[in-house]
């Protein structure tokens, strides 16, 4: 598992707010304590929001929410890909800029617990592996309101390429980052695709109801029921 891929997962894992021992973070991610430690310390020094200390263990205190600008997704999309192609480019001064105008939109973003944390995804992530995804978010956003399923190509993290069919039934943005939680046909269960992996997208033609164990609602039932 990639670095940033590893960071993406602690975060997903923080951000029910309980305390989570480091010992259990390297089992559950396959590393050592010691890797957690130093990932711990990237992920505060990208201004996440974790407090803890080694022996102890660590937890977010205030994930944040949309500004109080009142942005739509769609707005914020269109920011973050701004920010996505000045970000890339060769002049030093333009890329500086798009990270200070990040640190700026962050300062005014109000504490909330239903979203990712400010500062993450522009210390950690490429703007590039998030510009893979940007095709993909129209169609996500239409199919998650008019409840239609969707054929998908994924590749997952150690590469393995699958077509899946899904219900779509949630985007949550990371910060250069964006995922969609769904109801995955193939696997009977709810998944977590990041959309720059998302390789092909396809709207079917039957659309979705909601059915006992498989809404929103049941998947974040089952969220805050994790174990600590």
């Amino acid at each position: 598992m990639r670095r940033t891929d590893r960071l993406l997962d602690m975060i997903q894992t923080l951000r029910d707010g309980r305390l989570h021992r480091a010992q259990d973070l390297a089992e559950r991610l396959g590393v050592s304590v010691r890797t957690i430690y130093r990932d711990m310390e990237t992920l505060m020094a990208s201004g996440v929001p974790v407090e803890g200390e080694r022996g102890l263990g660590y937890q977010m205190t205030a994930p944040v929410t949309l500004p109080p600008l009142n942005l739509t997704l769609t707005e914020l999309e269109a920011l973050h890909t701004g920010l996505a192609v000045v970000g890339e480019a060769a002049d030093r001064d333009l890329s500086a800029a798009a990270a200070a105008l990040s640190a700026k939109i962050d300062a005014v973003l109000p504490e909330d617990r239903s979203t990712p944390p400010h500062g993450w995804g522009f210390a950690v992530y490429p703007f590039a592996d998030a510009a893979h995804g940007f095709r993909h978010m129209p169609t996500l956003r239409q199919a998650i309101r008019a409840r239609q399923k969707l054929a998908v190509d994924y590749t997952d993290l150690d590469g393995e390429e699958t077509r899946r069919t899904i219900r779509p039934l949630q985007l949550d943005y990371w910060g250069r980052v964006w995922t969609a939680t769904c109801w995955c046909e193939r696997d009977g269960d709810f998944k977590v695709f990041r959309v720059d992996r998302i390789t092909g997208l396809r709207v079917l033609p039957a659309l979705f109801v909601d059915e006992l164990g498989k809404t929103l609602a049941d998947y974040r039932a089952r969220q805050a029921q994790r174990p600590s």
